[in-house]
């Protein structure tokens, strides 16, 4: 299933959006098991996400292919320690002393982390993340942190039918990607799409897109 899963989507998903620019899946892989993760790679999934640094720990060596690796969940500070140098990009970015304790773990192993900030689109009191209304003032503390490299935004949009509602809200967070994109040439990823709405927001300007469900099928929450 999984294998098959892959290659629907893989041939699903447009190669490029509509501004030119190129389409990540990233497989969402939580509770996902080394093998189903090691299966998805090898049917031709390139990148791959955690949301939990203990997961990410036990299965980090049990991983084939050299996948690049993403952290999407949210992320205590005092678990950085653990993630340092082996995540590519860090989506989760949703807080200021987040950023302030990443960039200062980072300084210190002499390393750059690449970093998305995370916008709540929908103003949701049980999301993390910057209000839309501070994507650009949060944008410019966290930019001049060191040893961070601000590389665009990350959202969740609401579990809405709602479409309109949808195409709205994921309208606007390319419209802020866009207005970060025109100062900064270093913001290159808008990670936005899920499972439920990765259609909506590839048709309005996503580039990265988070699933899980559909690559592996319902998640078993008993484990």
């Amino acid at each position: 299933m999984i294998e098959q899963n892959v290659k629907t989507l893989l041939k699903e998903i447009p190669e490029f959006n509509k501004f030119g620019e190129k389409i990540t899946l990233v497989a969402a892989v939580k509770l996902q098991s080394a093998e189903s993760i090691n299966r998805a790679v090898k049917a031709g999934v390139t990148d791959i996400g955690d949301n939990h640094v203990q997961e990410f720990r036990e299965k980090y060596q049990l991983i084939c292919g050299e996948p690049k690796r993403h952290f999407i969940g949210r992320l205590q500070t005092n678990k950085i320690k653990y993630l340092l140098g082996k995540v590519d990009l860090y989506h989760s970015v949703d807080r200021f002393n987040l950023a302030e304790e990443l960039s200062k773990k980072s300084a210190a192993a002499g390393i750059v982390s690449n970093i998305l900030i995370q916008i709540n689109a929908g103003n949701e009191q049980t999301k993390g993340g910057f209000s839309p209304e501070e994507t650009c003032d949060a944008y410019e503390v966290i930019k001049s942190l060191p040893a961070l490299n601000v590389r665009g935004l990350m959202a969740m949009l609401p579990f809405t039918d709602d479409e309109a509602e949808l195409y709205r809200l994921a309208t606007l967070m390319r419209q802020k990607f866009e207005t970060l994109k025109s100062v900064d040439k270093n913001i290159e990823y808008l990670s936005m799409g899920m499972s439920g709405d990765w259609k909506i927001c590839i048709d309005c300007g996503s580039n990265i897109i988070r699933l899980g469900t559909t690559i592996f099928g319902a998640r078993n929450y008993d484990k």
